[in-house]
């Protein structure tokens, strides 16, 4: 399993909701703490389902145990509810003062669990949305997956140009469509950089290039979100995320989280599960082998502590 440390905290999808309370905790009055909350709640979209089958009750945010998110990164646009093309699992342990983030490549093939199938483990958003996809997570990697976190990533132009644009350092130049993206820093608004972070085709990490480019996107949204120029786009800004993002977590769990876990951000671990592309019918996937698949089972089992 591919590891990589980062020392800046808000580096995923999960990050969204944290920056709100990143502008809370900078003295803004009641009217953004309302706002705050009322955002939350349009957010706010519960499964079927109270406990994770892999749980014996559910996971207490109140008394600092591990808990896991998983983040979705759904291309979805007017009639087609897509695919979550970025697959995160997110492992939190305050007691270990370390949170774990692995991605899960969009091809990997899978049961797709309700479906009854064995596919690409991007399609069980398309087939059963975040439940499907929670389910189908927690059995290929055989551990609790508590909350969800999705991102519409075809609106995501708008959180940028609700923020004034972002700047990002680009390694490499590509062009996508008509957009060229020329090495080096770049300024982009929201057309720009949704284009900018789709394209994998022209690079040679192909959806592991494209998955670091949206988080180079994320980063710099967040960074100019919490900055001070950016508090009169404040009510821009949460109309964005309040269109563009759905979470089973309620306002309260999301306090307790940033109370209780703070300490959890201070490591953090960036990892990618290892496959082989295979052609089976004509369809590319990536298979993962008994053995990555049981380091990587064991290793987040260990970071959640379950058996």
């Amino acid at each position: 399993m591919d590891k990589r440390k980062k020392k800046h905290p808000w580096l995923k999808f999960f990050g969204f909701v944290v920056l709100f309370f990143i502008l809370v905790a900078g003295g803004l009055a009641y009217y953004v703490y309302h706002s705050l909350t009322s955002t939350v709640a349009t957010m706010h979209t519960p499964i079927n389902r109270e406990i994770s089958e892999k749980r014996v009750e559910p996971v207490s945010l109140q008394k600092q145990q591990p808990f896991s998110v998983l983040l979705l990164g759904v291309d979805e646009r007017e009639g087609d509810r897509g695919r979550s093309d970025t697959m995160i699992v997110m492992a939190v342990n305050p007691n270990l003062n370390t949170t774990k983030l692995l991605s899960i490549p969009r091809d990997t093939r899978t049961d797709i669990i309700g479906k009854g199938t064995v596919d690409k483990i991007n399609h069980a958003w398309a087939f059963g949305g975040a439940e499907m996809s929670m389910d189908t997570v927690e059995h290929f990697l055989d551990i609790p997956i508590d909350y969800y976190v999705k991102v519409n990533m075809e609106s995501f132009k708008d959180i940028v140009d609700a923020v004034g644009g972002v700047t990002v350092e680009n390694s490499a130049a590509f062009t996508n469509g008509d957009q060229k993206f020329p090495a080096g820093t770049l300024t982009l608004n929201g057309k720009e950089a949704l284009s900018y972070s789709r394209e994998r085709h022209s690079d040679p990490n192909g959806d592991f290039g494209r998955q670091e480019r949206q988080r180079q996107i994320i980063q710099a949204v967040l960074q100019k979100g919490a900055s001070i120029s950016s508090v009169a786009n404040f009510s821009d800004i949460l109309s964005a995320l309040s269109k563009n993002i759905q979470t089973n977590l309620e306002f309260d769990q999301m306090v307790d989280i940033q109370s209780n876990y703070r300490s959890a951000t201070k490591s953090i671990v960036q990892s990618t599960i290892k496959e082989t592309g295979q052609k089976i019918n004509g369809v590319y996937y990536g298979i993962v082998d008994n053995t990555e698949l049981q380091n990587v089972q064991n290793e987040l089992k260990t970071q959640l502590e379950v058996e």
